[in-house]
């Protein structure tokens, strides 16, 4: 372990904590020390939640340790039930709690509760809250799921959202409402809103529809196993993957009704002039392994930008986004380290950043415009207002989240041409990332050693901002390389020519 001041995934016990607060009738007894209990601050603070997660926590303390910590936990187990009476109940250790060997799940088994209690066998030193969330949603169902059966009208259940998920809430509305044009039901949506009863009846659909391998996969290959029900294997994010999705929903259902494209906005942005300027702009993707990948295949194959720099932090997702990595001749970049990704954004040199949250502050630092695409995030992207990134709406919403930052960026080019009128100065940073942002080149590494003379800087201010900091860097590289102290005019535009060639 490492101390980092910031996390791409949590522990294990996050990620059940996500399913649990995602379900109903379902509560979560948690052995865990009294500092633990900062995760209800996610989902009360960021995902604005009206309630508490549905967990009961041990919080014990130093002086317990030399106690009967099992018996704490059997309270906890015991008052839990008492005062909540849920449907089942999922019981685990925290990382903390791991270290005591305690077995919470036997010994809530031998408190023969009156409902099912299903224990959570989460390794907290070797694996990540994904693989919590993935993990325990295929205990509930391998514990509640049976073979019942089917309905009479086709149907598919949506496998995989869970609480504190980038924009699962309204991929659940896209997709149900895609899915009901083509002449299916929805027949249960899990574990997001689902109860232990619909567990229970997952069966009775026709198939699975796998929205996010992260957090659903390992149920739906169970399923595929012992409940004879295949899943999709695709996608639905940007509009090559909602129809190839649509095509595979076909084969596996019988289905074969199309959606209305009709309200797709891409295909205008594709045959306008508009579309021109951001054609071949330097793209770097950084987030978990099914939005990365989403995202990238969306700039290069339905925006047209070049992707240079493609990446993951959940290693349960490293063998996929190697292949497409390969297949855009990139290096694959797959880490937890956010300085590692800060570094690898340096060295791609792009104008646009499409990442997490922790790469939003790296693009405010860097002066280089970004998009939020993918978990963990903060409060502001857990919008009031419906913003799939699913289907043929979500692909509206991703196009704008991929064009708007470069097309202010095509503003500040032209408020840069007026630098010299009085109410614009060139210290200013670019207007779209605050009040308070950093001039263009804030941030960036200098070369030491290099100086710039007055006329040279001059002339690198007329550079547009979001390619002034590469333009700079080019600039005293070349004159490193040739051993001068000193950069004017003429070398700035030697050192353009030089890499124009």
């Amino acid at each position: 372990m490492k101390l980092a001041v910031w996390t791409y995934e949590g522990p294990p016990h996050v990620g059940a904590m996500r399913v649990a607060t995602a379900m109903q009738g379902l509560h979560f007894v948690l052995h865990a020390p009294q500092g633990d209990t900062y995760a209800d601050l996610l989902f009360t603070m960021i995902e604005r939640r009206g309630a508490r997660p549905p967990v009961t926590y041990t919080t014990f303390q130093a002086r317990d340790l030399g106690a009967d910590t099992a018996e704490l936990f059997r309270s906890a187990c015991r008052d839990a039930y008492a005062r909540f009476r849920p449907e089942a109940m999922i019981v685990g250790a925290s990382c903390t709690a791991e270290l005591i060997q305690d077995d919470p799940g036997g010994i809530a088994r031998a408190l023969d509760l009156p409902v099912p209690v299903i224990p959570l066998d989460l390794p907290s030193y070797q694996r990540r809250e994904n693989f919590g969330a993935d993990e325990t949603f295929l205990q509930i169902v391998r514990a509640l799921a049976r073979e019942v059966p089917k309905a009479e009208r086709p149907s598919v259940n949506l496998i995989g959202p869970t609480a504190l998920g980038f924009r699962h809430r309204d991929d659940i509305a896209e997709l149900t409402r895609l899915i009901g044009e083509t002449g299916l039901s929805v027949n249960v949506v899990a574990p997001y809103g689902a109860r232990p009863a619909d567990i229970a009846r997952l069966g009775a659909a026709h198939g699975n529809v796998l929205m996010y391998p992260e957090t659903g996969e390992s149920a739906c290959r169970w399923m595929e196993k012992h409940l004879g029900l295949p899943y999709t294997k695709t996608v639905p994010i940007g509009v090559g993957a909602t129809r190839e999705f649509l095509t595979e929903l076909a084969e596996m259902t019988g289905c074969a009704a199309r959606p209305d494209e009709g309200r797709l906005r891409l295909p205008w942005y594709a045959a306008s002039v508009d579309s021109t300027y951001l054609t071949g702009k330097r793209v770097f993707v950084f987030g978990d392994g099914t939005h990365a990948m989403a995202a990238a295949r969306v700039a290069r194959d339905e925006i047209g930008f070049e992707v240079v720099g493609l990446g993951c932090y959940n290693r349960e997702m490293a063998r996929p986004l190697r292949a497409m990595a390969r297949d855009h001749g990139l290096s694959p970049l797959v880490t937890d380290d956010h300085l590692e990704v800060e570094e690898a954004i340096l060295a791609a040199q792009p104008e646009l950043i499409l990442g997490t949250q922790m790469e939003r502050h790296v693009a405010k630092r860097l002066g280089i415009p970004c998009a939020v695409i993918s978990a963990p995030v903060h409060v502001q992207d857990f919008p009031a207002r419906h913003s799939p990134l699913m289907g043929f709406e979500g692909a509206n919403v991703l196009f704008d989240t991929l064009v708007h930052p470069l097309a202010m960026g095509l503003e500040e080019h032209l408020l840069a041409m007026f630098r010299e009128d009085p109410e614009f100065h060139d210290a200013a940073g670019p207007s779209h990332l605050g009040p308070h942002a950093a001039p263009p080149e804030a941030g960036l590494p200098q070369a030491t050693g290099i100086t710039w003379r007055p006329a040279a800087e001059a002339e690198l201010r007329k550079v547009p901002f979001f390619v002034r900091g590469k333009a700079r860097r080019n600039t005293e590289t070349y004159a490193g390389e040739r051993g001068l102290s000193e950069i004017d005019v003429e070398t700035l535009y030697e050192a353009k020519a030089h890499y124009a060639r």
